[in-house]
């Protein structure tokens, strides 16, 4: 079959989604609701089905007085349980996968149910949404014309009593259809490679002669591989090894620090990129429109949706609100009950609501990554913003940044520490210190307000990193590939004093 062909039919069948998509911006309550219900109903006999008597929960009062809270670490036994290949114990199916993840600042490993459901219901649907998505957005594409150069994971599944666990991404692709494969580069097995560096190296020879008219996968990693095919091929930019590249579907961090870079090197001014929101609990967002930073939340993937206002999170005034009872613009920390069989569960980032019809929402931030030791309330939306502001205002290439405190001592008033990795270090005659203070004042009213003066905080230091050191972290701590990244901002100084001691 001709592959304009195949482009048209594919094409066609993907927008048809769009019809299924339209109910639930129409009903999104009344979705979620018999979401909620199914899901009750489905896991009614399960071990947690009985302790909390799903059986007589009607309705979403009885389930959220009935059932608790749940945090990793208050899961994990009966994660461990269905590890050991136990059945029935939080899922009415069997469970045998589950996504490895070790976060971002904890060196524990997480282990993210699997089940069948999720797998086809939430993982795959989104993959195909984001498709049909796009293809309505963009009428002209010739996506299918060519092939999606993915970027995932670096291990293959391992087996444990009966189960399996790896990285989200090896799950996705050892479960994938095999006529997949064909629309796809580089190969399962190339894809799957443990050893970073010779992943790359392989990643390149097989990809670098292909149409490439798609990328997929998280932007600091994908950079690393873009960088070095050009280097490789002695190119001055993508388009010229990939003429027909025409999206980046990207996700796992904010795309904004990286976006400077992305257009220097692609050099394609008709270049589309698609964000979404996923993790290895589940796929939740994404983009719903050409050049907009609104994540349109996809409800109907067996994924039932609480928030916490992030000023009552953790606090005795703590409270929960449903999908209905959300607002615009405040800081929310969300909770998921999925069909995979997490009840109630955080998963530890943060959202702001840009729309309420369709629920469309931002990703501001994660729980626990944060400054707040001054009362100044600075979260990751603002420093990425602040990056993406000064990366365009003065052509700047950020390869990665943190942010910490410095703590008073004695009559010495608290800064914030900015460590920052650039590809070509800035110009001298710019004060990056001044520079980026502003644009924060800009962002943050509460750090505005505790700046004023100098009251509580001094001007922010500025420590520019050698090159690679950012990369070397990662090596050092087992987090080469996949989702892994480095921790925007912290409450405290481990994460920017390992990297100080690196650059030293």
């Amino acid at each position: 079959m001709p592959i304009p062909l195949i482009n048209s039919i594919a094409s066609w069948f993907l927008k048809k989604r769009m019809h299924q998509i339209d109910l639930f911006l129409k009903y999104p309550n009344e979705v979620q609701n018999d979401i909620l219900l199914n899901l009750v109903n489905s896991a009614k006999d399960t071990f947690i089905g009985q302790k909390f008597d799903f059986k007589s929960i009607k309705n979403y009062n009885d389930f959220s007085k009935r059932v608790p809270v749940f945090s990793y670490e208050q899961f994990a036994d009966k994660i461990d349980l269905a590890r050991k290949g136990e059945n029935n114990i939080f899922w009415s199916s069997k469970i045998k996968w589950f996504a490895k993840s070790s976060g971002t600042t904890n060196a524990k490993s997480k282990f993210i149910p699997v089940s069948d459901e999720s797998l086809e219901d939430c993982h795959y649907a989104a993959g195909k949404d984001l498709l049909c998505m796009y293809l309505n957005n963009n009428p002209n594409s010739q996506l299918f014309t060519g092939k999606s150069l993915r970027l995932g994971g670096s291990k293959s599944p391992y087996e444990k009593n009966g189960t399996f666990y790896g990285d989200l991404s090896a799950i996705l692709i050892d479960n994938m259809p095999f006529w997949a494969e064909f629309s796809s580069t580089p190969s399962n097995k190339t894809s799957l490679m443990d050893d970073w560096n010779y992943k790359i190296d392989a990643i390149i020879n097989e990809t670098q002669n292909e149409n490439v008219t798609s990328l997929a996968g998280v932007p600091s990693w994908m950079l690393v591989l873009l960088n070095k095919i050009l280097e490789k091929s002695d190119k001055k930019y993508i388009s010229d090894i990939w003429p027909n590249l025409e999206v980046y579907f990207h996700g796992g961090v904010s795309f904004k620090p990286y976006l400077n870079q992305y257009n220097n090197i692609i050099n394609n001014e008709s270049m589309q990129y698609y964000e979404i929101y996923n993790a290895s609990e589940g796929f939740f967002a994404i983009q719903y429109e050409n050049n907009s930073n609104e994540l349109l939340l996809m409800l109907d993937y067996g994924i039932f949706y609480e928030f916490i206002p992030m000023k009552t999170y953790g606090s005795k005034d703590e409270k929960i609100v449903p999908l209905g009872e959300v607002e615009k613009d405040v800081n929310y920390a969300i909770l998921i009950t999925t069909n995979a069989g997490l009840w109630r569960y955080k998963i530890g980032d943060t959202v702001k609501f840009t729309s309420l019809s369709p629920y469309k929402i931002i990703v501001s931030g994660r729980t626990k990554h944060y400054i707040n030791v001054f009362g100044e309330e600075v979260i990751i939306e603002n420093t990425d913003n602040v990056i993406n502001k000064i990366s365009s205002e003065y052509n700047l290439e950020i390869v990665d940044y943190t942010v910490a405190p410095i703590f008073m001592q004695k009559n010495k008033k608290g800064a914030h520490q900015w460590f920052i990795e650039f590809k070509n270090n800035p110009p001298e005659n710019i004060n990056l210190a001044e520079i980026i203070d502003r644009r924060l004042r800009s962002e943050n009213s509460d750090y505005d307000a505790k700046r004023y003066n100098d009251f509580t905080l001094k001007e922010p230091e500025i420590i520019v990193s050698k090159k690679g050191v950012f990369l070397k972290w990662l090596s050092i701590n087992n987090k080469i590939g996949g989702q892994n990244k480095v921790p925007r901002l912290s409450n405290e100084r481990t994460f920017i004093e390992s990297l100080i001691e690196l650059n030293d």
